[in-house]
């Protein structure tokens, strides 16, 4: 049965060259891991790194959910940095880290104006960023998930720049990077070459991949960078399948940490959901993430800053106690 309504003919599309592009953000915007970076302090970031300490010594999970943003704020050696040291054993993203993370490390820079593409229609039409639609649908061709093949991808290019990618360092140190896409947020999906099947097999495959990694929460640590919508529910669903494991096996996951890193000030007291009324309740990461999920034994932490501040400011305080 055929569907009554008209579809967008994507053939009609021009797809132009990076090259033709002027990028927002360049190499020199990405912080050497020895370059001051602005100055950030709280008293519970050594207890948020003495955790993680903990956490990789007992083998439980190390998570780093983001978004986008943490890697336009010229972080990623510190993030690699991490994964290498072992204080980082699971990373998710939304579908535009993927395309940061790419586009860096194929051509040393990424980042594109909206405000002045949108008005001819050229946003997010660039030819050599829609080569990953093709690696994703090998991704689902091969049974892997969307970030592994991405992962597996950039680590066995010719790029120049893949040493500042974290989906190659990830996928050389075996650490999982789940994608998790929603169709039609990214430029991706814009694409002719486009698959949107292969998107939901591979992106599912990751969903699963990081509910695996739950399971091993108990005692871990869950940090959350810049991302409001993705992180929190994501997170929720995959822990609700890991608890429901857990109970019939007469195990728990109680007794673990979250952190999140953003740049929302949370007025009062971050342990307590706030009411209805207040505008404040729709802001996930505090009602999921900083509340409900660790109610049961858990213990939560909020830090208010720039994810190029707070990062590397996290990454020294672990490397302080460690």
């Amino acid at each position: 049965m055929a569907s009554k309504y008209a579809v967008f003919d994507r053939s009609r599309l021009t797809v132009k060259p990076l090259a033709e592009r002027t990028h927002d953000l360049h190499l020199d915007h990405w912080l050497q891991l020895d370059a001051p970076t602005p100055p950030y302090s709280h008293p519970q970031l050594t207890e948020v790194a003495n955790r993680l300490i903990a956490a990789k010594e007992t083998g439980a999970a190390r998570i780093l959910m983001m978004g986008a943003h943490l890697l336009r704020a010229g972080v990623n050696r510190h993030i690699i940095d991490l994964i290498e040291r072992g204080f980082l054993d699971h990373i998710a993203m939304n579908g535009a880290g993927v395309i940061h993370d790419y586009e860096l490390a194929r051509i040393g820079a990424t980042t594109e104006s909206v405000a002045r593409y949108i008005r001819t229609g050229e946003f997010g039409l660039w030819r050599e960023t829609g080569e990953l639609n093709d690696w994703v649908a090998e991704a689902a061709a091969l049974d892997l998930g969307l970030g592994e093949n991405l992962g597996r991808r950039i680590e066995s290019s010719g790029f120049a720049n893949k040493s500042l990618s974290v989906l190659a360092a990830a996928y050389r140190h075996s650490v999982p990077v789940t994608v998790h896409v929603g169709i039609g947020y990214d430029i991706l999906h814009q694409h002719p070459n486009c698959d949107g099947a292969a998107f939901g097999a591979a992106s599912y495959r990751d969903f699963l991949i990081f509910a695996r990694t739950v399971e091993r929460l108990e005692h871990g640590v869950l940090l959350s960078f810049g991302s409001a919508i993705m992180a929190p529910e994501v997170y929720l669903k995959a822990l609700a399948m890991a608890r429901n494991v857990a109970h019939q096996e007469s195990s728990e996951i109680r007794h673990f940490a979250t952190a999140v890193f953003d740049l929302v000030p949370i007025q009062g007291d971050i342990h307590k959901e706030l009411p209805k009324t207040d505008p404040g309740y729709y802001f996930r990461p505090q009602k999921t993430i900083l509340v409900r999920t660790v109610a049961d034994g858990g213990a939560s932490f909020y830090f208010c800053g720039d994810h190029r501040a707070t990062l590397p400011a996290l990454r020294s305080a672990i490397l302080d106690q460690a």
